[in-house]
């Protein structure tokens, strides 16, 4: 003996079918066939699904948030003595009664969810290979590009703002070396240079050599060779035409929000 059960959703209908799979795998291999029917938001639709459904004497399962055909493939169904189980709506009347608020009914925002999410992984592997300028090749692709003297917070800045689904290239600048062709061919609005005072990068320079298990004194942390660094950073940013953020006692979300500000014209939460 074999049953067909229509899987019946108003958006892909993966959830519905997912559910119905997990109840047939409990039952032997072929005696549950599924039809899955998406994008269900028509009532004539709903009337012959149910009319088919009872001419093969099948079962439907559906996923519909929109109250409307949620009720009237019910009451079709019933009417018509066809088995329908629905998988979503007991669940959204009793969160819309616990809440006191309306579900959005909208289909497929899980599916919009998962975009989002997998858009936020995609910002955080990339700012994680175009860090501290492991390849240039990264410049030209990125949403922002941060450049400054070392422990200017360009990393903790790029991977917050890959949190937000920026991809974010940084690029260090170091007076010895020359900077990526890169810089200049891209739009100036995208990129950012940092700056900060020399008092608070020698702080931040010096701990770090401590941690490190080094000797403060090293020319890494010196007076001279940071304002060097810091005049050479300044100099470039004119030559590129970039925005310039002075990070000097700020924390990552304020500098992350100028940031956006810069690129977008408009103040971010």
């Amino acid at each position: 003996m074999r049953q067909r059960i229509y899987v019946v959703s108003d958006s892909v209908g993966e959830t519905c079918e997912l559910v119905v799979r997990a109840a047939a795998i409990q039952f032997p291999e072929r005696a549950i066939e599924t039809v899955r029917i998406p994008f269900v938001d028509d009532d004539q639709v709903i009337y012959d699904l149910v009319l088919h459904a009872k001419e093969e004497r099948a079962t439907i399962v559906y996923t519909i948030v929109h109250a409307k055909h949620r009720r009237l493939l019910a009451e079709t169904a019933k009417a018509h003595e066809v088995e329908a189980i629905d998988l979503l709506g007991p669940l959204l009347d009793t969160m819309e009664d616990r809440l006191g608020m309306q579900p959005k009914e909208e289909p497929g925002l899980i599916y919009r969810l998962d975009e989002e999410y997998f858009r936020k992984i995609e910002a955080v592997e990339f700012a994680v290979k175009y860090d501290d300028g492991r390849d240039p090749r990264g410049i030209k692709r990125a949403d922002i590009v941060l450049i400054g003297v070392s422990r200017t917070s360009k990393t903790p800045l790029s991977q917050y703002l890959a949190l937000k689904r920026y991809k974010v290239a940084n690029v260090p600048l170091v007076p010895e070396s020359v900077p990526p062709e890169e810089l200049f061919d891209i739009p100036k609005e995208k990129c950012f240079g940092l700056l900060i005072s020399p008092e608070k990068l020698i702080d931040i320079r010096m701990e770090r050599l401590r941690s490190l298990g080094l000797k403060p004194e090293a020319a890494y942390a010196q007076i001279d060779r940071i304002n060097r660094e810091l005049d050479y950073a300044k100099k470039l940013y004119e030559r590129i035409g970039c925005q310039i953020i002075d990070v000097t006692n700020k924390a990552v979300e304020e500098t992350a929000n100028l940031i956006l500000t810069g690129i977008s014209g408009k103040a971010h939460d």
